[in-house]
C-alpha cells in the first residue's frame, strides 16, 4: 500500500532534515521532495509549524509502536533503543525541529512537551520511584544524543552493566 500524502510529506521533511539540516527545509523544498504542490502540502499542514509538529507527533507514534513491538519494559526499551541508527537519525530530526522553535511557545513545542511527558509518565508508572525513572530517562537521552552527535558509543559490556543496574529487579 502506498503511503498517504501526509506521510509522503512527513517522509520528505525527515529526509531533508537528515540530509541537509533545518536550513534545507522550506515548504517549497518539502513539497517538491514529496511530489506535491505547495498548495497540496498546505492542505494537509497549514504552516511550517504545523508540518514540524506533525513530524514530532508521528515520531512519537512510531516510538510507541516500536515499544509495543519490543516486548520489553518501557525502561529497557528506552535504554536499548539508542543503539538503533534509524531511531538516532529521527532523534536528530527532532533536535533540529526543537532548535527551530528556539524557546518560543507554539504548536511544535507543545507537541514535543506532550511526547516527552508521555515517556516520563510511562517510566514513572513502571518504575514507581520517580528518581530512578528520571535517571533512566536521562541516561537514555544521553546515549541518544551521543549517538546522534557521532560520539563514541559506550563500551558495550560496560553499558550492559549500566542497563542491568538501572532496570528494576524482577521478583
Amino acid at each position: 500500500m502506498a503511503p498517504s500524502t501526509p506521510d509522503r510529506i512527513l517522509d520528505a521533511l525527515e529526509a531533508l532534515l537528515i540530509e541537509g539540516g533545518l536550513t534545507q527545509v522550506t515548504l517549497e523544498a518539502v513539497a517538491a521532495k514529496a511530489g506535491v504542490s505547495k498548495g497540496g502540502l498546505l492542505y494537509h499542514f497549514r504552516s511550517k509549524e504545523a508540518l514540524l509538529a506533525g513530524m514530532v507527533r508521528r515520531q512519537s507514534e512510531r516510538s510507541d509502536q516500536q515499544f509495543a513491538e519490543a516486548g520489553t519494559s518501557m525502561a529497557e526499551w528506552y535504554l536499548r533503543s539508542a543503539d538503533d541508527p534509524a531511531e538516532t537519525a529521527l532523534y536528530g530530526s527532532l533536535i533540529a525541529v526543537l532548535r527551530s522553535v528556539d524557546g518560543t511557545e507554539g504548536t511544535v513545542k507543545k507537541a514535543v512537551i506532550e511526547a516527552m511527558a508521555a515517556y516520563d509518565d510511562a517510566l514513572r508508572a513502571e518504575i514507581g520511584d520517580p528518581v530512578q525513572a528520571e535517571i533512566i530517562r536521562l541516561v537514555g537521552d544521553g546515549v541518544f544524543l551521543a549517538s546522534m552527535l557521532g560520539l563514541a558509543a559506550p563500551d558495550p559490556t560496560l553499558y550492559a552493566k549500566v542497563v542491568e543496574r538501572l532496570l528494576p529487579k524482577s521478583d
